[in-house]
């Protein structure tokens, strides 16, 4: 008797997350990992907004989906290199008027805002940034092999509140830009 042939389940993308509700995006974030070395995540991985706090239903869901997974959304991700096992920097890769670099940050493994879970922090309070970008926290989780989960949230007066999450995924890298 032949024995069926294994299977292999689909590789969760960027695409599948964009398609989840806030709430399933929490959901798989409490059930993600760290790896045990930031030098995992070096490289340039792709990035897209998937959900946003409160448009994650309805038609304005549908048209924040087709956007942020469009070419004329600014946000390309973020690039990573990491000092060493338990640190590192990282800056966004904007498209607005050309190709930018902008907002640098930190990385290292912090207890999560949300559920105090071990996380990958991104830092963004540098001197470097303006305020309002200081006041940003995100952290992320890897939820499938190269792809990871993260919510974005807002440092205020009364602690930080959730307004979007975010993926990035290693296996999609970008290409180095070309500077004229």
């Amino acid at each position: 008797m032949a024995l069926a042939a294994e299977r292999t389940a689909p590789r969760l993308t960027l695409d599948d997350l964009a398609t989840e509700s806030v709430s399933a995006l929490a959901g798989r974030y409490a059930g993600g990992t760290v790896p045990t070395d930031l030098r995992t995540l070096d490289g340039r991985p792709t990035g897209r907004m998937l959900a946003v706090r409160g448009a994650d239903r309805g038609p304005l869901f549908g048209a924040l989906r087709r956007f942020a997974g469009g070419a004329a959304f600014p946000w390309e991700g973020k690039s990573l290199h990491a000092a060493d096992a338990r640190f590192g920097a990282g800056i966004n890769r904007v498209r607005l008027g050309g190709r930018h670099q902008l907002f640098a940050f930190r990385t290292s493994f912090e207890p999560s805002l949300l559920d105090g879970a071990p996380c990958i922090r991104l830092d963004y309070d540098l001197a470097e940034n303006p305020g309002l970008i200081r006041k940003i926290h995100d952290e992320i989780r890897e939820v499938a092999p190269g792809l990871y989960l993260g919510p974005a949230m807002w440092k205020g007066a009364t602690g930080a509140a959730l307004v979007l999450w975010f993926g990035l995924d290693l296996e999609a890298q970008c290409a180095a830009p070309t500077w004229p």
